[in-house]
């Protein structure tokens, strides 16, 4: 069986840094690059695809909000047109710097709060993925199962791949607890590689409140501003191939 492990990358600008990006590329088998908006610039994005490319790790846009200072999470009130004018330009971007490269952008993976705002508007998401699927046919959709954003991407003809959150807790409805809540944002390494084993064991995770729900991914998501995400995502690396599974990148895992 194959299995991705994904991280959202190039999330600084200028000369700030948010974590050792090189590093955790030599971990992951998708990169999810901040396309200008809530992190990254020009420059950043294209040093990650380079890195992504000297690796062989795949390239997915990470597109945010407009919102530096809040780091993408803060719901800003744009329109549904703005919204979805605000996704192509970021995909576009981060697309003509892989093309420059000789790659393609494969997958798509909304952050924060433009995440959550598109996940729970069926028409909005619909607009969105529509406009995606005009000038990147062939993308991968990051999503989480059972969402709005999964039966809206298969609504539209593209292709989907669904994550387990390794370092986020769970609710009982299969919904990640909101970050202000105790204990919703997972760093002890013991706590992760727990949680890893039993969803790779058993497509299961233990929810907040202590039951067991099922989780039905392929890919294994580890934010890289969770502190410490570097020893995680080695950690969920070396479970994986611990499995005996193969870790690949979406591209791979969904052919």
């Amino acid at each position: 069986m194959k299995i991705d492990l994904n991280s959202d990358m190039g999330e600084g600008f200028g000369s700030y840094r948010l974590c050792d990006d090189e590093a955790l590329m030599d971990v992951v088998s998708s990169a999810n690059i901040a396309c200008g908006f809530h992190a990254g610039d020009p420059e950043m994005m294209l040093r990650m695809v380079r890195l992504a490319k000297a690796r062989g790790v795949g390239i997915g846009a990470h597109p945010g909000f407009p919102d530096r200072l809040g780091f993408g999470r803060r719901d800003i009130p744009v329109s549904a047109e703005e919204l979805r004018a605000q996704v192509l330009y970021q995909l576009g971007a981060l697309s003509a710097i892989a093309a420059s490269e000789g790659l393609a952008v494969d997958h798509i993976s909304f952050h924060a709060a433009m995440g959550n705002r598109v996940n729970h508007d069926p028409a909005l998401c619909d607009l969105v993925l529509t406009a995606v699927k005009t000038v990147a046919p062939e993308i991968i959709v990051f999503c989480m199962s059972g969402s709005d954003i999964e039966r809206s991407a298969l609504r539209c003809g593209l292709k989907t791949l669904t994550l387990f959150l390794a370092d986020r807790a769970y609710d009982a409805n299969g919904a990640l607890v909101p970050r202000g809540v105790a204990n919703s944002v997972i760093k002890e390494e013991m706590a992760v590689r727990a949680r890893v084993k039993q969803f790779l064991e058993t497509a299961t995770v233990t929810t907040i409140d202590g039951q067991t729900i099922a989780m039905p991914a392929r890919s294994i998501l580890v934010h890289s501003d969770t502190p410490g995400s570097l020893e995680l995502a080695k950690i969920v690396r070396s479970e994986i191939e611990a499995t005996g599974a193969t870790l690949a990148p979406a591209r791979d895992v969904i052919a």
